[in-house]
């Protein structure tokens, strides 16, 4: 017998390269990845729930270097922020107009919409790409109310109590800058800054005002709450913040 016969076989088959997956651990492995793929979205969904909701409690700002649902962060600037639904929300439309004006959801609703896609890009760097936006158009809100002579600029607040944000009238106007619904073709949620938000496709995303609830036409701008801390008031994405993003649109 030569050397060669004496050494023992290679367990699991005769190349040696190791036991052979048998049909029912290859069946497993499918059906696992299969329950996998079925529950991502719902485990997405329950990871957005939850940060969202941190993010909101989060005094500190830490959740928001955490990623979010398709690559966004959740970002407040108070501990807490209420809900709205259908029976307490209210967008509020006043100042340098003729006519004021207090819409509810279904108001608002009723609307012509504008559905608008565009990429979202924050100021501190990440971008989500094509993000559908749909709602009614600012411009539209601000002829209805009838916009004085003497108007220059549109301040916006919200129910968190602490947001606000400025454009011009010009601004304003522009035909992407949306008071926004819906997001990514669902109702606008929470976290997201539901019901309603300010959507200024054009510009670095703190110009987009969550928790939307006042709308007043001024005679000057007013810097917004992240103004005040350093950021630009003309916020085009590409053209501001020492940035060199490119555009969104």
């Amino acid at each position: 017998m030569t050397k060669d016969a004496n050494r023992p076989r290679a367990r699991g088959g005769e190349d040696g390269l190791g036991a052979p997956v048998g049909r029912r651990v290859v069946l497993g492995m499918l059906a696992a990845g299969a329950a996998g793929v079925a529950a991502a979205p719902f485990l997405q969904s329950a990871y957005d729930s939850t940060l969202g909701a941190a993010a909101q409690r989060d005094p500190t700002g830490l959740t928001g270097l955490l990623p979010g649902g398709g690559g966004f962060r959740y970002y407040s600037v108070t501990g807490s922020v209420p809900a709205k639904d259908e029976h307490t929300y209210r967008l509020t439309v006043d100042g340098l107009v003729r006519h004021r004006a207090s819409y509810r959801l279904a108001d608002l609703r009723r609307l012509p919409q504008t559905r608008l896609a565009r990429d979202v890009q924050c100021v501190t760097g990440w971008r989500v790409p094509t993000t559908p936006f749909e709602g009614v158009r600012l411009s539209a809100l601000l002829d209805a109310a009838g916009v004085r002579p003497e108007a220059k600029a549109v301040r916006f607040t919200c129910f968190d109590g602490s947001y606000s944000e400025s454009l011009t009238l010009e601004q304003a106007r522009r035909d992407d800058v949306l008071i926004a619904l819906r997001m990514q073709d669902k109702p606008l949620g929470h976290a997201h800054g539901g019901p309603v938000r300010l959507y200024v496709a054009p510009m670095y995303f703190y110009k987009s005002a969550k928790w939307l609830s006042g709308i007043t036409v001024t005679d000057h701008v007013q810097p917004g709450y992240w103004e005040h801390l350093g950021y630009d008031i003309d916020a085009w994405v590409g053209r501001s913040n020492g940035r060199d993003d490119a555009p969104t649109t």
